[in-house]
């Protein structure tokens, strides 16, 4: 017994010994580079406003910006909001998966698509913030691709609005014709983040293409969250889950008005730099609402069952996969073909120098 525990021991010592030799090794890995820059050491495409330092050396090999993940620089909160916002979905995806059958129930199947498409947008959001510091072409790729997780997101927000929140008489108005339009106003958003991307560091006012991405993805969410704005009008105090509603769309009003304005690096330049900028307050805001959207649907998939089954029948669960299926590939679409407008304008550029 005695041979066993001191065993256990002199394993759980060379455990802690290769545990403290982790930063060593990654210090090691990492290429020699210099550390952050200052905003005038790097194009216009990488500035932000009121973001005075923190920015990383162009050019360099992957694996500096696959480490980078570990280093502190004006991304690292960004990159880790949305990692950690990952693994929070990828384990109450699991949890829900214990009680619910994804497989044979088919009015699961819009909540398995908000959970799926929530794994999506944190994941290209974690790739944009983590490796578009490459060089700018990077830049515009790994954001284009993030701006096809924000619209095929949007998509996940409105199926489960529609499916499981949506009551006899506006489906009655609208039923036919909700998703389709949602899924429309889904590639205009994306679109519209990408045209403005594209168009930001060119003569164009700064505040249109801010417009170009803030407009589209508004009339998304004024479209898509109107079966939750017409169940919290009809409030009652009897219907628990009409708090998680109220709590989501403060959540997501929250998180747009410090996706759109500069606050607090405005009022505190150069300070908030690596952490406290509106970017990383709107990934904290944005994930809960996420999360606090997959508990809504959670608790409604149990308590509105009689009312969906009768609304929606057996076919419409097959359906919103296939148009969410068509919405995701639209969306990678025009991100593919903005990325090519992006690639033949530096092209033209290299060939006048």
């Amino acid at each position: 017994m005695v041979t066993i525990v001191m065993e256990r021991i002199g394993r759980l010592f060379i455990s802690l010994q290769q545990i403290r030799q982790v930063p060593r090794m990654l210090a090691e890995a990492a290429p020699s580079v210099p550390s952050t820059l200052r905003d005038t050491e790097v194009p216009s495409e990488f500035r932000e406003r009121y973001i005075c330092s923190g920015y990383r050396p162009l050019h360099q090999p992957w694996r500096y910006y696959f480490l980078s993940l570990f280093r502190c620089h004006n991304e690292t909160v960004n990159v880790w909001t949305h990692l950690l916002a990952f693994c929070v979905f990828l384990a109450k995806l699991r949890q829900i998966s214990e009680s619910v059958d994804f497989l044979d129930d088919r009015h699961s199947w819009p909540l398995l698509i908000l959970i799926v498409s929530s794994l999506i947008y944190s994941a290209c959001s974690v790739a944009a913030h983590l490796l578009g510091g490459k060089s700018e072409l990077c830049h515009y790729c790994f954001f284009f691709l993030d701006y096809v997780g924000v619209g095929q997101c949007q998509y996940g927000s409105a199926v489960v609005h529609f499916y499981y929140a949506m009551d006899e008489t506006m489906y009655g108005y609208v039923g036919g014709a909700f998703m389709p339009v949602a899924a429309l106003l889904c590639c205009l958003s994306c679109l519209g983040c990408c045209y403005g991307k594209h168009r930001a560091h060119s003569p164009t006012p700064a505040w249109v293409c801010k417009m170009c991405q803030v407009v589209p993805s508004a009339l998304a969410y004024f479209w898509d969250s109107s079966p939750v704005n017409s169940r919290l009008l009809a409030w009652s105090g009897d219907d628990p889950v009409k708090v998680y509603y109220l709590g989501q769309v403060l959540l997501f009003l929250s998180a747009a008005f410090f996706f759109t304005f500069p606050l607090p690096q405005c009022v505190l330049p150069g300070r908030c730099d690596f952490m406290g900028h509106n970017h990383q307050i709107f990934h904290v805001l944005l994930s809960c609402c996420t999360l606090c959207q997959i508990h809504t649907y959670q608790l409604e998939l149990a308590v509105r069952r009689e009312l969906y089954s009768r609304l929606h029948g057996g076919g419409d669960p097959a359906l919103l996969v296939a148009l969410y299926v068509f919405t995701l590939a639209a969306c990678s679409l025009i991100a593919a073909f903005m990325f090519l407008k992006v690639k033949q304008g530096f092209d033209r550029k290299a060939k006048f120098k």
